[in-house]
């Protein structure tokens, strides 16, 4: 590589440690062609385009994408352009929500049903704790 691109590209080391992923998620990246490094050697570079796909990718991944999904919808910019590429990410968004939407339900649902048999246990725990009498107060002699 020569020295005019080289302040370009970051190393192996270096986009694990931007990303905070580890080396074997980056390295799967690549496996599954999400990502395309510069090699030389066994030594791997990483360019704008391929930062710019890691943002993407851990976006998509916060967002709850397969990581297919988003190798997908990357693969569409190469094939059919930006346009496409929109269209693709609004439908896979719209899906993505109504899944997201249905998480959360169910979350809310959980959360309510778990808050009202600790409601439940706790009122269960506070009846035997009354009805205790203290040590002393039960014998009699």
């Amino acid at each position: 590589m020569s020295d005019g691109d080289q302040s370009e590209y970051i190393g192996f080391k270096e986009m694990c440690a931007r990303f905070d992923v580890t080396p074997r998620t980056l390295r799967y990246y690549e496996y599954i062609e999400l990502l395309s490094p510069r090699k030389e050697g066994r030594s791997r570079f990483y360019g704008p385009r391929e930062i710019a796909r890691m943002k993407l990718i851990l976006r998509g991944r916060r967002f709850g994408f397969s990581l297919e999904d988003i190798r997908q919808w990357l693969l569409i910019y190469g094939e059919k352009g930006t346009r496409e590429q929109y269209r693709v990410w609004i439908e896979l968004a719209d899906r993505q929500l109504e899944v997201l939407a249905q998480q959360r339900d169910e979350l809310e649902t959980s959360m309510t049903d778990l808050r009202a048999l600790r409601n439940e246990t706790l009122a269960i725990l506070e009846g035997m704790e009354a009805d205790e009498k203290p040590a002393g107060e039960a014998q009699t002699g």
